[in-house]
Order: structure tokens, then sequence, then C-alpha cells
């Protein structure tokens, strides 16, 4: 490793008044994997979209192999062998897996594409790194996990040299993740050199050789990884020291929310299966699972975007089971979707617009038709102050915040709104170690003034450090809830695996 084979020099670049990199400076050497860390909106996946070409530098350069790369092209950093698996999808929803993977990869005048070689060699992919994917399947009827899978797979299929991966395993669950870093780890061998980018620490410590953090726009440290650990890190990213809360024991009260026997048909299939759960005021309750084994199909439904094929949804007593999303937000339900973009904000709209949409009805911030602009944009303000939306203002158009900026937006939303029900699907994917200890002190507190919150999380220490108790959730069949404090991570992995099906047959 002693040939860099990706420079980036003095990059410079603005968005308006926004410093968002500012002279930085790095390097990557052939068979080497680079962790580049630091908070949301600190400038990584900006630096990142400059190096392949989406994005043009106001200063600085980009090198590969010793070549310059032109500015502002992809596709000729796609051929100098840089492949990218972006942190928010580039897939379209109207084509099948295999056609989003080969795209761009074969010539138009060719009369017919090569699909069973694709076929093959997607297959190969899937199995090396344990990622499944079904090449027929429409991307549009899948899971955020599994879309995911799709991004890192197509960028492997373009046999990238150096791979650049953005928050890659944001959506996998653990074991996946360790599958494949252990991969890749063993690619690097092979001369493959790869940046990723994470908030999970211990990614970090068991995958990288090297880190280089930013703040700020800037480089402000650079360690071996050998050479550091995940609290010096964590430091490092948001300038002092993190340390997350934890659940204490909290009586809680009287049901909230009770599902009986839902079953939900998604895509064509059971996304959930006679699920049973009740959410209790002042509990957390967790749902822990896979990525794809109905995760997305209990959101929906939860959220009034999908229709139960059976079963029952009581909020306080009421039957909310065929209820529209509007009704659920007028009720009281707040909402925190797992996929921010198509289901949490307008991302064309300006923040003070998202941060009302789901109150403009309310007299806070409407009068006989008229939206009360001036009160919006100061309760905007307030949400960007208490929840450190970084840069962020009232008038910013929402699509410019960094994705875990704009989870934070969408969670000051809804839990300004002080809602009895909660659902937190995902509700720290992509945030910063700083940003999670705030997030989960905030849902703490809701819990704490009697909130009833769902949390859907695949990390497992975030499910166990937060509820207070906890399910499995394994192709749509929820098992019986455990106690958080008797759920170790071998308990939750066995759950996750389904082992409580063999515990119930018997």
């Amino acid at each position: 490793m002693t040939q860099p084979v990706l420079e980036l020099n003095r990059i410079t670049k603005h968005f308006g008044g926004l410093m968002a990199n500012d002279d930085v400076t790095l390097h990557l050497n052939q068979g080497e994997i680079l962790a580049l860390l630091g908070e949301n909106g600190a400038g990584k996946t900006t630096l990142m979209n400059i190096l392949f070409g989406h994005y043009t530098a106001d200063a600085g350069e980009v090198m590969v192999s010793g070549r310059a790369l032109p500015p502002g092209m992809p596709r000729a950093a796609i051929a100098a062998g840089v492949g990218m698996v972006h942190q928010h999808f580039t897939l379209a929803a109207n084509l099948s897996v295999l056609e989003n993977i080969t795209i761009g990869s074969e010539p138009l005048w060719r009369p017919d594409s090569r699909r069973a070689e694709a076929r093959a060699g997607i297959a190969g992919i899937a199995r090396t790194f344990g990622l499944p994917v079904n090449p027929d399947a429409r991307v549009g009827d899948l899971s955020v996990g599994e879309r995911q899978r799709v991004e890192i797979v197509k960028a492997l299929y373009r046999k990238a040299r150096i791979l650049i991966l953005d928050e890659p395993t944001a959506v996998l669950a653990r074991p996946e993740a360790e599958q494949l870093f252990a991969t890749l780890r063993g690619m690097t061998a092979g001369g493959l050199s790869i940046i990723f980018i994470s908030h999970k620490l211990h990614e970090v410590m068991a995958a990288s050789d090297r880190v280089v953090v930013l703040r700020g726009g800037k480089v402000v440290a650079e360690r071996r990884t050998a050479s550091t650990n995940p609290a010096e890190l964590a430091e490092l990213m948001v300038g002092r020291q993190v340390v997350r809360p934890r659940r204490t024991a909290h009586a809680t009260g009287k049901p909230v929310l009770e599902a009986r026997g839902l079953t939900v048909i998604d895509a064509g299939k059971r996304g959930l299966d006679a699920a049973d759960f009740t959410v209790c005021e002042g509990e957390i309750l967790g749902i822990v699972g896979v990525s794809g084994n109905g995760q997305a199909s209990l959101g929906r439904v939860l959220s009034g975007l999908a229709r139960p094929l059976s079963g029952t949804l009581t909020l306080q007593g009421r039957d909310i089971t065929r209820l529209a999303p509007r009704d659920l937000v007028r009720l009281g339900i707040g909402r925190i979707p797992e996929d921010r973009h198509a289901e949490g904000v307008v991302g064309d709209l300006p923040v003070w617009e998202n941060a009302v949409l789901e109150r403009l009805r309310t007299p806070v911030f409407s009068y006989r038709g008229f939206v009360r602009r001036a009160e919006a944009r100061a309760y905007a303000a307030r949400l960007i102050d208490r929840f450190d939306i970084r840069g962020a203002g009232p008038e910013t158009r929402t699509r410019l915040l960094s994705g875990g900026n704009m989870q934070k937006l969408i969670l000051g939303r809804n839990l300004a709104a002080q809602p009895g029900f909660l659902l937190a699907n995902q509700p720290t994917r992509g945030l910063d170690e700083g940003a999670i200890a705030a997030v989960h002190a905030e849902l703490l507190a809701a819990r704490d003034q009697g909130a009833a919150i769902l949390l859907i999380s695949e990390d497992l220490e975030e499910a166990a450090a937060l509820s207070d108790r906890i399910q499995a959730i394994v192709k749509g069949r929820l098992s019986q809830p455990v106690p958080a404090d008797r759920a170790d991570a071998r308990t939750l992995g066995l759950m996750m695996a389904g082992v409580w099906e063999v515990r119930d047959a018997v």
C-alpha cells in the first residue's frame, strides 16, 4: 500500500454561503480501506460526489492513478475504475433489478442484451457477498434494505477498482454488514481500494486501515485504525465527548395502540402475517429483524399507507384500521418513516413548509385558509435550533440538507407535536454519534412523558438500549415480546433467525 491510486488535492466547494468542503486533501492507497468520518453535514458526501463527478469543485483536483479526472463527468470516473454506492438510491423504480444493474453498461445499438450472462454475473456477486437479490423483481416493489443491496451489487458488477461506499450498511443488519466487509477485505488483497462513509464506529474499527475525520468541511484528524478507538473517533467527529443515554426503569400505563391478527399483502406477498402487538403509555416497544422481513409493511400500515387484508388496529380503543394518513395525524399519531425522501419530506419545499406540513390546517399555522407564514418560519427556526439541524434556515430547500439533518427535521417535527403514539422507523439511520445520542435522549424523554413509541430498528444495540420490550419480525410474523433486560445480543440474534418459531411449534 505505497502507491496512491487516488488523490484529492485541495478540494473546495461552496453552496451559496455554505462552505461544504474547505481545502480538503486526502489520498487512498492500493488495497486500502479508508474510512471517512464526520458529523452530518460535515462535507463527506459532497466530497465523494466531487470525486465521482456529480459535483464540480470550486477549486482543487482529483487524480486517479496519477491522471487528473475531468471535473463533473461521472462517465470519466467510471471509465477510470471508480464505482460509487450512493447514500440515497439512484435506481429506477419502474425497472427490474437486472435492468437497473446493467443499464448504461451495454451499448444502446446492441439488438439484444446479454441477459443470461448478466443474470449469472449478478447471481455470482450476490452469493459471494451474501446480498441476495431477485433479478426479475421490480425495484419499486422492494424494501429500502433490498434496494440498498441492489446498489451494492450494481457497483460491484461494473468491476470497479476504486469503490466508494456512502453509508453502505445503513439498512443492513449487523451480521450482513460484517459479512460484506469481510468480503471487501478479501477483495482488497486483489487490489481493490475502498473509501467508505459510515457513522457506525464498530464498522470503522473492524473494517478500515486508516481513518480521516472531517468537521465543518475541513480535515481535522487522520489516524491509523489500529492506533485509535471508538471513543476518540467520536470525540474527533463532534469536538466533544459523546455518551449515549440509557433507558431507566419506568412504569407504563394503559394500552395506547393494539394490533390483533394484522395481515398485509405487499407487492403480491404477505408483508405481515397475523401480527399481534401492544404499545402502552410510557413504553418503547422495539421491533427487530433482518431487512425485508415485513418492517416496511408494518410501517406502511401504521402510517395509513397500506390497508390490512385482515385484523384490527386500535388507538386507545378506537378502530383505526382503515383510516387515511391525514386522519391518523389528526388523532395524534407521529411518524418517522423508513424512507425520509419518499415519505418524510418534499425535497423542493423549504424547511419551514416541511416543518408544518402535517399541522398546516391547525389554527397555529393557518387562518381562514391563509398560511401564517411568520409563525411557521419562527416555528421552523425553533426546530432548527432545538434539534441542531446543520446547514439549514427556514428558507433552505430541504433537498440541500444532508440525509442526517433531513432526518433530524422529521424527528423534530414529530416530537414537537407531542404525539400520543410515535412510529419511529429506523430513526437514527445515517446519523452521526452526536446526533444519535441526541435522538435517543429525545425519544426517551418522550417516553418518560407518557408517549407510546414503536421503534423499528435493525441496530440491535439501539433496540436494546431504548426498548422496554422487544419483538422480532421474521417473514412477516412477530414473536412474543421479551423484556429488554433479558434480551442480550445472542437472544436477539436467535429471535431474528426465527428460533422462537421452533419453540412455538413444540
